[in-house]
């Protein structure tokens, strides 16, 4: 199992009657950061942190108690190094490795990665700007080729610090990763990656303008909502790019989010993928890996999926707008309890003074339940993002998983999400058009089962052969279904968990009714609604469903119709 590390450094707290709490960076250099050199927990791959830090601001007010602390990075997974590659090379389904026996000491280290040997007769390398535990970076100018005169950042990766095989494994896996995905305008861009007997070397992209957190403390601890809607745009777009392809950053946090330069406009980079990982839309992950104040509940129950990175950005979110944590304690374990039981500060200032869009933005991403938070494509359509300039709306996957899902339910709970499709507001249902545009429809506005695949190819790197998301896709491609169109479409797309989680469920819930009363509904005995349901004979029908049915007409009650919207099956009915 992996660990979940965000010790937080000390601060000095100043009580006042106005609250005023301090926000504290090191003042020490990274290259001289005694705290993180001692500490074995320090870097969540062995490729160091890339560049230099900002100057330390000082005290700003903020929410009474919730400290704003620069947390140590997270280690990298405590995953035994033959499980891990099982995984990663797709020998194995996901979380199904078996853990041999013997330590990971037993097994010979292979130094020979297989890059390029030519690095000194390509770079120059320069002054140092950033050190970790397991190497540092430099920055560093092309001398040849088209990059000549280019400066460029160096993670120089001493191969004496890679003692184990998972130290290997990181980087040879943020490298493939990289290498991967690079090509999107908000994650770092990778160029080679070289070695010799002594080091590897990660040609990236030098980023000068610092890390987000930086950024948030030197405007006194928060963002105009407009600035943070730049931000999280940002994010989000990045985030829906790597989710596409079927990978998980799983250490999402204002640490690992640079600017390229220094001016305000600055484009937004994301960085350090030594903790991400490939995972399919009907699989779960369960290490639990990522920095303690960000990390979802889901992780610490140890099954997650991609929704553990929505969970992240809605804490990115919270801090932009508020200048704290969401959730903070005193110690590790604290913060977690917090994650798992604790809700986040909403009615004191600033929140007060912010636009309902944006409180309800944070909440619909930092929901418990991940199956009512939003995705990044969701939430890039969100009403408090709307208008916003450059927003473009990815692919998602979970319309992959939502239709799949309808396509195998009964006629009856067809005909209920249909009712509840025809409730949504423009808004919703602008989403579901983006969606529904690119999966190709015909001339004539029909979209079949084969139009699910050809968008996802059309849109794929070579991180979604690695993921295997394609194998998934070309099932959903293969069902034996009919055409389509847009209307049939928002009903098996919509997301019912994500409807609930809104404060306007209930008149959703209580309009689609009155539209299935009309349209849809109609008397039904027990034992038809067990056989439409596909309840196993064992399961006491009689028992669990009588009160799905009126007994004055023999039809579906509300609660019958809300039940039967979130779909059921003998296993649900097991666990009740």
């Amino acid at each position: 199992m992996g660990l979940c590390h965000g010790k937080p450094i000390e601060t000095q707290q100043h009580e006042s009657n106005n609250h005023t709490l301090s926000f504290e960076t090191d003042s020490q250099p990274p290259n001289s950061r005694a705290s993180r050199a001692s500490n074995p927990f320090y870097s969540p791959s062995p490729l160091p942190s890339l560049f230099k830090y900002s100057p330390a601001i000082s005290s700003v007010s903020s929410t009474p108690l919730r400290i704003f602390k620069r947390p140590f990075p997270p280690p990298s997974p405590a995953k035994h190094i033959r499980a891990l590659l099982a995984r990663r090379h797709g020998s194995v389904r996901p979380n199904e490795a078996p853990i041999p026996e013997g330590s990971e000491s037993e097994i010979a280290l292979d130094m020979n990665f297989g890059f390029s040997k030519q690095f000194a007769s390509h770079y120059e390398l320069g002054e140092e700007v950033g050190r970790g535990h397991f190497g540092y970076t430099c920055s560093a100018k092309a001398k040849k080729g088209n990059m000549k005169g280019q400066d460029v950042a160096v993670k120089v990766i001493p191969k004496s610090k890679m003692t184990t095989a998972i130290a290997i494994e990181d980087v040879r896996w943020e490298v493939q990763i990289l290498r991967a995905l690079t090509g999107h305008k908000n994650l770092v861009q990778f160029y080679d990656a070289y070695e010799d007997d002594e080091n590897v070397y990660v040609v990236m992209e030098l980023c000068k303008g610092g890390e987000l957190l930086d950024r948030i403390l030197a405007r006194v601890g928060k963002y105009s909502e407009d600035d943070a809607k730049t931000v999280m745009v940002q994010i989000l777009s990045v985030v829906a790019y790597c989710h596409l392809q079927g990978v998980v950053h799983r250490d999402l946090r204002p640490e690992n989010f640079w600017f390229t330069i220094k001016e305000e406009s600055s484009p937004l980079k994301a960085i350090d993928f030594g903790l991400s990982d490939h995972v399919k839309p009907d699989e779960r992950l369960n290490d639990i890996v990522g920095g303690a104040y960000c990390v979802a509940p889901e992780v610490l129950h140890q099954s997650y999926g991609t929704e553990a990175d929505m969970w992240s950005i809605g804490v990115i979110a919270y801090v932009l707008l508020c200048g704290s944590w969401p959730f903070w304690a005193r110690t590790e374990s604290g913060i977690f309890r917090a994650v798992l039981k604790a809700d986040p500060i909403f009615d004191d200032a600033p929140w007060t003074s912010l636009s309902p869009e944006a409180i309800d933005f944070v909440k619909r991403l930092l929901n418990k339940d991940y199956r009512k938070r939003l995705t990044a494509a969701q939430a890039l359509s969100h009403p408090w993002l709307a208008n916003h300039h450059d927003i473009k709306i990815p692919l998602d996957m979970i319309v992959y998983k939502l239709v799949k899902t309808c396509i195998y339910s009964s006629s009856l709970r067809k005909s209920a999400l249909g009712a509840l499709a025809k409730t949504l507001t423009i808004a919703q249902l602008a989403y579901l058009r983006e969606q529904f545009t690119l999966l190709g429809p015909s001339k004539n506005g029909f979209i079949s089962m084969s139009n699910f695949k050809m968008a996802v190819v059309k849109n794929s790197t070579d991180a979604v052969k690695d993921s295997r998301v394609l194998d998934y896709v070309s099932m959903v491609s293969s069902l034996q279904y009919r055409k389509l169109d847009f209307e049939e479409f928002c009903a098996a797309a919509i997301s019912v968990h994500q409807l609930e989680g809104m404060d306007c469920w209930e008149q959703h819930a209580r309009r689609a009714y009155e539209l299935f009363e009309k349209d849809g509904n109609r008397p039904i005995m027990i034992e038809e609604l067990a056989s439409e349901l596909r309840l196993s004979p064992s399961v006491p029908v009689h028992v669990v469903l009588q009160d799905w049915i009126r007994h004055a007409d023999g039809k579906l009650s509300f609660l019958g119709f809300v039940r039967l919207l979130h779909g059921v099956s003998s296993r649900t009915f097991r666990k009740a």
